[in-house]
Order: C-alpha cells, then structure tokens, then sequence
C-alpha cells in the first residue's frame, strides 16, 4: 500500500503543478483513483520547502486521508533519509553526488529518479542612492567569492573598484 501511496502522490502533485511537461505527452491526464490514506515524509533541501509545501497542499486536496511530513534540513541529509527509509521523497538544490546514487543503487537495485522542478536564481540589488548602472558577472564574483574562480581577477571591496568614482569611489561594499 505505501508504494501504492507514493506512486499515486508522485502522479498527482505532478498534475497538480503542471509538471506534466516530465512525462510522455501521449499519456493519458491523471485520473484520481479511490480514497487513500498513509503518510508520506519528505526529508532534504530547506529550500524546497515551500514547493513541497505547495505540492503537500495540493496533493491532500485530493487525497485528505494523506498527512505529510516536511523537513528541509539540508540537501546533504535527502539521500542519507532515503536509504535509511526515513522518507520517500528527497529534494535537494544539488544533483545527488555519484557516491550517494552508488549507495542508493546498492541497496535498492535501481538507480534513484529524478526531477527538475525548479531552477535556481540570483538577484543582487544595491540601494536606490547608490548610481551604479550595472555590474558584470566577473565583478560579482570578485566581491562575494573566496576563490574568485570566474574571474581570476583581485577582490573587489571598494564601489571604485567597480568605476564609481568622487564620494563613492572609496565607500566600502558591505553586504
């Protein structure tokens, strides 16, 4: 029955979210089957939360007999979760490492599926007052990396570092 549970959650949360793109077009639309109850945990990525959430939510309306378990500890403790059959639902905001679908294959035969549900994002915003237009990408990285791998370049601490020049060009960058 817990299988069962999961494939029908796995099916619906997809067609409730528009993930239906994931599949074979020549599939025929979801069907909800009869009453199910159990419970499904999710355990991994904290920033997932709010689409398991989403998805949790979208899923008991369907099916209100299913409770959800939802923590977000970490995208590193989603496969540790998995084999130890602490959840049946892992996300993470990294692709699994190839030591961890080795484990996962080991134990169960198979090696784990996966879905992309979201890409992620970076916005850098700087206050109204401040009159830089643009920065590039190899600017950012030289103000927040440690390693400054994409650019090679020296650190950037100053807005003169980035052209701005009169009162600005020694005001520090602070984050």
């Amino acid at each position: 029955m817990k299988l069962n549970v999961f494939v029908a959650a796995t099916v619906a949360i997809m067609a409730a979210t528009n993930m239906a793109f994931a599949l074979d077009g020549s599939l025929p639309d979801y069907q909800s089957v009869g009453s199910l109850s159990g419970e499904i945990k999710s355990v991994g990525s904290d920033t997932l939360n709010n689409e398991m959430t989403a998805w949790s939510e979208a899923f008991k309306a369907k099916y209100p007999g299913v409770k959800f378990e939802i923590e977000g500890k970490g995208s590193a403790t989603a496969p540790a979760a998995l084999l130890a059959g602490a959840s049946q639902f892992a996300p993470m905001s990294r692709p699994m490492t190839s030591d961890e679908i080795d484990a996962f294959e080991k134990k169960f035969g198979y090696k784990p599926a996966h879905f992309r549900v979201v890409i992620d994002a970076l916005a850098i915003y700087v206050n109204k007052d401040n009159p830089i237009k643009c920065l590039s990408q190899m600017q950012i990285d030289r103000m927040f990396s440690s390693t400054r791998k994409g650019s090679g370049g020296r650190d950037i601490s100053t807005w003169g570092d980035v052209g701005l020049a009169g009162d600005w060009s020694s005001k520090p960058i602070t984050f």
